[in-house]
């Protein structure tokens, strides 16, 4: 008996190239297995799995589960900046701008000022 066949897909993006490969692979298929059937690394060739997290709809997985019918894997890509620190240099800028409350962090009050 043949194995059960799964529709699946593999998206990988880059800010100026975006792909979305639609492919079938047999039950019990591993996250790898698809990422390497669905040939995305002959698109991009500087894709490494092993240093870069995959998911599926968005929760990230390991490269060894498995895959189920409508699943989507996306690899994603390593982050150009920490987004706390982004956060706190701009509550920071804020702060000396006068745009927030210097003890709360908050936007100051008005009615504090008169």
């Amino acid at each position: 008996m043949a194995p059960r066949m799964l529709n699946i897909e593999v998206a990988y993006a880059l800010p100026t190239k975006q792909s979305l490969i639609e492919l079938a692979v047999a039950e019990g298929t591993t996250v790898e297995e698809a990422i390497a059937a669905s040939r995305i690394s002959d698109l991009y060739p500087d894709l490494d799995l092993n240093a870069t997290k995959v998911g599926i709809w968005s929760r990230v997985v390991k490269l060894k589960d498995t895959v189920k019918d409508g699943d989507r894997i996306e690899i994603y890509r390593s982050l150009i900046a920490d987004p706390k620190e982004v956060r706190k240099r701009r509550a920071e800028k804020a702060k000396e701008e006068g745009r927030a409350d210097k003890v709360t962090g908050g936007r100051p009050n008005p009615q504090k000022a008169k």
